[in-house]
């Protein structure tokens, strides 16, 4: 199954990230391809949502499993959809500065090996868009830093 991982350090605490991520009803105001999302279920603990994404003409639904552990980590497990399997996890762990380490993983498969060989070729760039898209959201709810935010991956 191919796997795609970031690791940044961000000016922002891991509580304020743990919540940008977690705010999943949010996506469709900042994320690219996200048209519409619903929280079936939502506690401290755990959540079941669906995510509409679109490129163009081509519209999915994804139902997805998420289980919380604030602040540290958000695991998101693939329930149904067009794929074979996708999971997410990630990692928010403070740093000495006062902001914080993410460590964002992607695991996915897609039910067609040609679709998934195809797709490979964008996949990478579509997934930095998005973890950019995540960075300026945050920069947009809790201000800028003057460090800048770096990848160490």
């Amino acid at each position: 199954m191919p796997s795609i991982r970031e690791t940044r350090e961000l000016p922002f605490t891991a509580e304020q990230m743990f919540d940008l991520v977690a705010d999943v009803g949010k996506y469709p105001e900042f994320l690219p391809w996200v048209v519409a999302t619903r929280v079936r279920h939502d506690d401290k603990h755990t959540m079941t949502a669906d995510m509409l994404v679109g490129f163009k003409a081509i519209r999915e639904k994804f139902t997805s499993k998420v289980e919380k552990d604030r602040p540290n980590s958000i695991r998101v497990h693939y329930v149904d959809g067009p794929l074979r399997d996708l999971d997410n996890v990630w990692h928010f762990a403070p740093t000495h500065s006062g902001g914080c380490a993410i460590d964002f993983c992607v695991d996915f498969a897609f039910k067609s090996k040609m679709f998934e060989a195809l797709a490979g070729q964008y996949i990478d760039r579509a997934f930095r868009k998005m973890v950019a898209a995540f960075e300026a959201r945050a920069e947009e709810l809790y201000g800028s830093s003057s460090s800048s935010a770096q990848s160490v991956a």
